[in-house]
């Protein structure tokens, strides 16, 4: 299951924006423009965390991160408040209030996302143990699934174990060897030749026509999920 974050934001442009780059980094993501919306949306299926504008039509961000941290099943629910409003004594008023963190309109979308991430790794730990995440996939190792773009990926065994083994080090170039290894243990009586096989396989399930190949090959050494997937354009 993909960790879920609520975006609750009246300017329809940064909702988008917001969804957008969540979505493409590995999250469910849900909108809402009004406030009074809110407590219904959190009671009925809590989010893992919230995105709150300050400045909302029928109940303000404020008024609803006082009242999601009144309540016992609401109090630790990580909140990131947005808001246009710079002052210090605003930033202030928003934390003392309950809001976890504070980013100012406008805002680095790099750095919202690293809050985010940090957010939801100090709320949730065992989110961080359990799921591999980069771009658009999803990897869960609790309940071996893995997913891209929101869909699921049919991924034999070996294929799992190696993209999780990859994904682990992004950027690390593994020899076939060291693959071997790492996925296949060290008294597999296997040939290197497999490995490429197993990789072939991987690029298949994983990426479409359409889609960028997160697995780089690296010539004369071996192979590495790529550090710039995610960024990377089709």
């Amino acid at each position: 299951m993909k960790t879920r974050v609520l975006i609750v934001e009246d300017e329809e442009p940064i909702a988008v924006l917001l969804r957008y780059n969540l979505e493409a980094d590995g999250y469910a993501v849900e909108t809402e423009a009004r406030g009074d919306r809110v407590e219904q949306m959190v009671a009925e299926e809590p989010p893992d965390l919230i995105i709150l504008d300050w400045m909302l039509p029928g109940v303000s961000g404020i008024e609803i991160c006082r009242r999601l941290r009144a309540r016992e099943q609401t109090r630790r629910l990580p909140i990131l408040m947005l808001t246009a409003r710079g002052e210090e004594s605003e930033r202030v008023r928003g934390l003392s209030i309950g809001a976890d963190d504070y980013v100012t309109k406008p805002f680095s979308l790099p750095e919202l996302l690293a809050r985010v991430r940090s957010l939801i790794r100090r709320a949730r730990p065992d989110l961080s143990d359990r799921l591999l995440e980069a771009g658009d996939i999803v990897l869960d190792r609790e309940t071996f699934r893995v997913s891209r773009a929101s869909r699921d990926l049919m991924l034999g065994p070996t294929e799992f174990r190696l993209l999780e083994y990859l994904m682990r080090s992004p950027g690390r170039v593994y020899t076939r060897a060291q693959l071997l290894d790492g996925v296949w243990g060290r008294d597999s009586d296997i040939d290197e030749r497999t490995v490429d096989v197993h990789v072939g396989r991987l690029r298949k399930a994983v990426s479409t026509d359409k889609e960028v190949d997160p697995i780089r090959t690296v010539r004369g050494a071996g192979y590495a999920f790529d550090e710039r997937f995610g960024a990377l354009k089709p």
